[in-house]
C-alpha cells in the first residue's frame, strides 16, 4: 500500500510540473537544449523537502535520457547535460554536480560529490588560443550499481558495481567491480571479497 501512495503521488507531480516541461520544450525548439536544461535544473534545484524531490524526479523522468521515479535528488543539486541516466534507488546528496553520466541502481552519492562529463571536457594545448575556446570531448561517465560515492568526491572515470569510493578521492582512471579506493589521485586500497 505505502509503494502505492508513493507511485500516485510521484504521477500527481508529473501532472503538476506539465506547464514547465511545455515551457522547457517550447524553449529546446529556440534554445540550445543542454543550456535550456542546465537552467530548468537550476530552477528546480532551489524547491526545498519533499516537495523539491518529488518534482525534480518527475521533471528529469521527462527530459534526461533516462530516469526513473524511485529516486532521490537532494536540494541544490544541479545537473549540466541532458544526456544523463538515472536509475531506480539512486539518492544524490546535496549541492552536489553532475554531468553526462549513467548512475545505475541504488547508487549513493554523497553531499557536494562532482561527476564531470569525463576528463576530457578542456583542451588546452594551443598556447595562443584562450583555454575558454578550446573546448573539449564530453564522454559518459558510469557509476555502477550499487555503488558508494563519498561527500566531496570528485568523478572523472567509470567506477564499477558495490564499489566504495572515499570521501575527497579524485577518480581520473577507470575502476573495477567491487573496489574501495581512495586519495588523489584516487587508488584501490582493498576490495569488497576480502
Amino acid at each position: 500500500m505505502k509503494n502505492l501512495i508513493k507511485l500516485s503521488i510521484r504521477i500527481l507531480f508529473t501532472v503538476i510540473i506539465m506547464p514547465l516541461y511545455i515551457f522547457y520544450f517550447l524553449s529546446t525548439v529556440i534554445g540550445n537544449k543542454d543550456d535550456v536544461f542546465r537552467s530548468f535544473s537550476q530552477f528546480f534545484s532551489l524547491i526545498p523537502g519533499k516537495l523539491g524531490v518529488y518534482s525534480r524526479s518527475a521533471f528529469f523522468q521527462l527530459t534526461m535520457t533516462h530516469c526513473d521515479l524511485d529516486l532521490v535528488v537532494s536540494f541544490g543539486v544541479l545537473f549540466s547535460q541532458q544526456d544523463t541516466e538515472l536509475y531506480s534507488g539512486c539518492y544524490i546528496g546535496p549541492q552536489s554536480n553532475i554531468g553526462m553520466c549513467r548512475i545505475e541502481t541504488n547508487c549513493l552519492l554523497g553531499s557536494g560529490v562532482h561527476v564531470m562529463s569525463g576528463k576530457g571536457q578542456h583542451n588546452f594545448d594551443d598556447l595562443d588560443k584562450p583555454l575558454r575556446e578550446q573546448g573539449g570531448t564530453f564522454s559518459k561517465v558510469i557509476i555502477g550499481e550499487d555503488t558508494w560515492i563519498g561527500n566531496g568526491a570528485l568523478i572523472m572515470a567509470n567506477v564499477g558495481k558495490k564499489c566504495i569510493v572515499a570521501a575527497g578521492s579524485v577518480v581520473v582512471h577507470d575502476i573495477p567491480d567491487y573496489s574501495i579506493i581512495a586519495g588523489n589521485p584516487a587508488k584501490i586500497i582493498k576490495t569488497r571479497h576480502n
